[in-house]
């Protein structure tokens, strides 16, 4: 320590440089501050923090992953062939005559087919298919309801069996019946009688509405599953047959007042989006609820006394 004067004022200290070895610390421990400081805070029982691009392990024991969840959308009953058997069917409601029956060998139709004069357009004509049912030939549900093949010379058609009605969907052109001079398109949909459809209105606004809830739910059940482009194609099918639908039933009597038809093809589109998801198309049945035990009579066999005039 020198003498001398002091060169600072009273009161006031020097703080000489530390150490080499001292300042190296402090730098260690200030970077250490600094690291931790970086990192987000972890509250207890939190998951540990991801950095970005990276990926979490899956927690021990947690088992396999969850299974997708299946597809589902509301049960539609669909109609078999007893719905329409013995029923007469006209062509869009009016003109015309379907009958389909129970034959030894299967089923068969009787049809009278309406139409114009192939040589004058305007002048209505009718083709009757024989006074005998024809046999029909099942092919199957492919689109969700039955469908059966009728093969007449004259025409041959190929229809579905939906509720009280049958949807013809080929041929695919008219057909030409040249011994009766008579250009005939049994295409669309075979139902009951226009004139009967107002004691049925309350019954097929229910249906409709029904039926379209089911293909709504189908639609959306049927895009959960899929890819980008299958959406977009899921999206084209949901509109094409819309239009579809209107025009089928534009020809039907009384369509804008009851709308029958769009009812009915509405279930067979409800039927045929659950065929494709891999569901049944009939709802579950309620079990039957078991009998009430019947109360134990007393001991003796009494029963109660009878009453006896006093």
């Amino acid at each position: 320590m020198q003498n001398g004067p002091n060169p600072f004022p009273s009161g006031l200290f020097v703080i000489r440089p530390p150490h080499a070895a001292l300042r190296l610390a402090l730098l260690v421990l200030a970077g250490t501050v600094q690291a931790a400081l970086a990192q987000p805070m972890q509250l207890p029982g939190a998951q540990p923090f991801n950095a970005p691009g990276t990926q979490q392990a899956a927690p021990q024991g947690t088992g396999a992953p969850a299974a997708p969840k299946p597809p589902s959308m509301p049960p539609i009953k669909v109609a078999g062939e007893e719905a329409v058997l013995g029923r007469v069917l006209r062509h869009n409601g009016g003109a015309g005559e379907a009958v389909f029956e129970k034959m030894a060998g299967g089923f068969g139709l009787k049809l009278t087919a309406d139409g114009f004069q192939s040589s004058n357009l305007v002048e209505p004509c009718a083709v009757s298919f024989g006074e005998a049912p024809l046999p029909v030939t099942s092919l199957g549900r492919p689109a969700g309801v039955p469908r059966y093949r009728l093969e007449a010379p004259i025409c041959p058609i190929v229809f579905d069996v939906l509720d009280g009605a049958l949807l013809v969907v080929e041929p695919p052109q008219p057909c030409v019946v040249e011994a009766a001079a008579c250009r005939i398109d049994p295409r669309g949909l075979w139902g009951p009688d226009a004139r009967t459809l107002p004691a049925r209105a309350k019954e097929i606004e229910v249906a409709r509405g029904t039926a379209e809830r089911a293909v709504r739910e189908g639609y959306r059940a049927l895009t959960a599953g899929a890819d980008a482009i299958e959406q977009r194609a899921i999206t084209r099918e949901q509109a094409g047959f819309s239009a579809e639908r209107e025009l089928v039933c534009r020809s039907f009597l009384r369509e804008g007042q009851f709308g029958f038809c769009g009812a009915r093809l509405t279930e067979a589109r409800a039927a045929s989006i659950r065929a494709r998801l891999g569901l049944a198309n009939e709802p579950a049945k309620a079990a039957p609820r078991p009998a009430r035990p019947r109360p134990a009579q007393p001991a003796g066999g009494s029963g109660p006394l009878p009453l006896t005039p006093q």
